[in-house]
């Protein structure tokens, strides 16, 4: 994505956040690409809002969850205005605030925010699955995305399970556990 065009989309998700949250409710709002953040996909935006949640954890998550009940439109209005945007972007919402060392980032809401039938959506049959990658495994799939073959990391991991499968090796490999199951079953 051109510079311009990331400034502008910067500028413009800051006033929408700012006057969709007035007063102190924000710490900061800021677009990640691809190379800030490592959850950021290629060709992916994470429009990011952390609000300002001041205290321990325990009293982070109270004032994120009472902030988040109070302005759920707010929260919406922005999901839609970045889904005209001509990237897709997830957009996420963090608790601010002071943490103790080894404490994680949180509490969070992350909402997809994409055009319908866009990458790394939702489909039917499909299972919502979390894995924690290290570098070298995001690398191996953003290498994917990077190269055509996949265009987002959910996609790449599907096309990855997928050249498993058709080895020969898999089928047997199957066919073993199901035999195991059937054992352990007379027991």
């Amino acid at each position: 994505m051109e510079q311009a065009e990331l400034d502008r989309i910067r500028q413009q998700f800051d006033q929408q956040v700012r006057s969709r949250f007035p007063g102190d409710a924000i710490e900061r709002a800021e677009v990640l690409q691809y190379g800030d953040d490592p959850e950021v996909e290629p060709g992916q935006l994470i429009a990011q809002v952390v609000l300002h949640t001041p205290g321990d954890r325990k009293e982070r998550e109270q004032a994120f969850k009472a902030l988040h009940d109070g302005r759920h439109k707010a929260f919406e209005e922005l999901r839609d205005e970045l889904n005209k945007l001509p990237v897709n972007v997830l957009l996420r919402f963090r608790a601010g605030g002071e943490r103790a060392k080894g404490e994680p980032r949180g509490p969070f809401i992350q909402l997809l925010a994409e055009k319908s039938g866009g990458p790394g959506g939702d489909g039917p049959g499909l299972t919502p699955v979390m894995a924690r990658l290290g570098a070298d495994d995001l690398e191996t799939l953003d290498t994917l995305i990077s190269a055509g073959i996949a265009s987002s990391r959910a996609e790449a991991v599907r096309w990855a399970l997928a050249r498993i499968r058709e080895r020969p090796a898999y089928g047997q490999l199957r066919a073993r556990t199901r035999e195991i199951a059937e054992l352990k079953s007379q027991f």
